[in-house]
């Protein structure tokens, strides 16, 4: 009988047996950096010539791995060959395919670390970050799979005399999954194992920062005996083979979590109709946050120290739940911006290979530049408490950085970073915090200090966001705990790891009989 939910526990790394796996599967991975990699469709394994390159943040001169790139003509190989095998996996019993998950679940948490250490290599992130990530992968596919099981029972209706009446939950059909690089394990496997459980096929194009990692999660899948087809694995920049995955008339869904530019693209291109389609696509799509803190002045606020300082600079700040905007009463303002400042200038950053550094790099030159550039504006823009600029080290490091006396309309307080920078803003009393943290186009997450319950009784019904915390970070959603996804531009409020999510994959139909 299968045991009731419950979450994958964090590894406690203060163990001296813990800390050996972890160095010894460090090691494992380290002597498989440099392999190649194919992309997979239906049951070939197909190397092309143009590769992906996926570089280690932390040294650059070391090449976790590189990945077949596909091109258009691979691209609707893909779509046709997930077309054809739907038309079986769609009939498969949701219980059999709920046993691939808890399968691949069983065989991720005996390998655990290992996947862990990828991560480290792959993305830059620290041991705890690395191992929250991995347990969160299990996590999704427990979850799921639980979900599929309850979907797949007699739906409760409203029952009249002479006709018997059933509701089912059936598959959409083909859809194109587009997972992010700063949960590149954790979020693609929630994103695909949620559509093949509800009986659908998909091409998966993973981020181009982290194939590696994916490449391993569909070599798992592959060994739990899932059947090929049902995920086909298609790594490709966004600008070659996106748009034709999106456009494509067969295309019945696009699962998305990245930028709110990208994901704005998806929407529209979506919203078209292309010959010879016939159905209407649906669009899951989580697009990022301008997330705050707010602290009152009655607060612990201590924890609230910690909170902003976890929720800022955990993996380099590269959440879209990360704290950005930390809004804090004119009573305690500069006490908290003392405590943060002092914080921040404790924390070390370097290779996360080593435990005892909490920083690492972030993900690619790319955002490395984009966020100097942040921190450069942010010196017009506020007084530079900490930080600002680049850190020691053969990788894309940067500073922790803080800035005081933000104004809540400055771009640093009000567009999307996604690097290690804070602003902070001081706000008159707590109505005008409320009003400061929800001056921003999105609504992801936020998260209030207070020890005053009129006011956190006034958040609960007026900060617009898509996950509000009381008392605690805004980071760190866990499955089945806190369903995840927000409002405005965040994205379509997707609440992943919820029970409401399965039913953005599948369509209703109701059966009716006469007796």
């Amino acid at each position: 009988m299968l045991q009731e939910y419950r979450n994958e526990p964090f590894t406690d790394f203060s163990q001296p047996a813990n800390r050996e796996a972890m160095t010894r599967a460090l090691a494992l991975v380290e002597s498989q950096l440099g392999q190649s990699y194919p992309l997979v469709i239906g049951k070939e394994k197909i190397m092309t010539e143009e590769k992906l390159v996926s570089i280690n943040p932390g040294n650059k001169d070391q090449v976790v791995g590189y990945v077949a790139k596909a091109n258009l003509e691979l691209a609707e190989k893909a779509i046709k060959t997930a077309e054809e095998t739907f038309s079986t996996w769609s009939q498969v019993d949701p219980a059999v395919r709920a046993r691939y998950l808890f399968k691949a679940a069983a065989e991720m948490r005996r390998r655990k670390h290992e996947f862990s250490a990828w991560l480290v290599y792959e993305v830059g992130k620290n041991w705890a970050e690395a191992d929250a990530d991995t347990a969160e992968a299990i996590d999704f596919m427990e979850f799921y799979g639980r979900e599929m099981l309850r979907l797949a029972e007699p739906q409760p209706l409203t029952r009249i005399p002479g006709e018997d009446n059933e509701l089912y939950y059936i598959p959409l059909g083909v859809g194109v999954i587009i997972p992010p690089w700063n949960f590149p394990l954790a979020i693609l496997v929630g994103m695909t194992t949620a559509a093949i459980v509800s009986g659908n096929t998909v091409v998966l194009k993973p981020a181009s920062a982290s194939p590696v990692i994916a490449a391993k999660f569909v070599e798992l899948m592959e060994s739990v005996g899932l059947p090929p087809g049902v995920i086909n694995f298609l790594p490709g920049s966004g600008g070659a083979i996106g748009d034709f995955l999106v456009d494509h008339p067969r295309t019945r869904f696009i699962s998305f979590t990245g930028s709110m530019e990208v994901g704005l693209r998806i929407y529209e291109r979506a919203a078209k109709l292309a010959p010879g389609q016939i159905w209407l696509k649906r669009v899951v799509a989580e697009m990022g946050g301008k997330d705050a803190i707010i602290v009152d002045k009655e607060a612990d606020l201590e924890a609230a120290v910690e909170g902003i300082v976890a929720s800022a600079f955990g993996f380099q700040g590269q959440k879209c739940s990360a704290c950005s905007r930390a809004i804090i009463h004119q009573d305690v303002y500069d006490y908290v911006l003392e405590k943060v400042v002092e914080k921040a200038k404790q924390i070390k950053v370097g290779p996360p290979q080593d435990p005892g550094n909490f920083m690492g790099p972030v993900v690619d030159q790319k955002a490395y530049e984009k966020i100097l550039e942040y921190m450069e504006i942010g010196k017009q823009e506020g007084r530079l408490m900490c930080g600002g600029g680049k850190a020691e080290g053969n990788g894309f490091y940067l500073q922790p950085t803080v800035f005081a006396d933000v104004d809540p309309l400055a771009r640093i307080a009000q567009e999307e970073i996604f690097g290690p920078v804070v602003a902070f803003i001081k706000a008159r009393d707590f109505d005008h915090a409320l009003e400061i943290a929800n001056n921003t186009i999105y609504g992801l997450t936020g998260a209030v200090y207070s020890t005053n319950r009129e006011h956190l009784e006034k958040a609960r019904r007026h900060f617009h966001v898509g996950n509000l915390y009381f008392n605690r970070k805004c980071t760190g959603a866990l499955v089945g705990v806190h369903p995840f996804g927000g409002f405005n531009m965040s994205g379509t409020d997707s609440k992943a790891g919820g029970r409401d999510y399965l039913l953005l994959f599948t369509q209703a139909k109701v059966v009716s009989e006469k007796l």
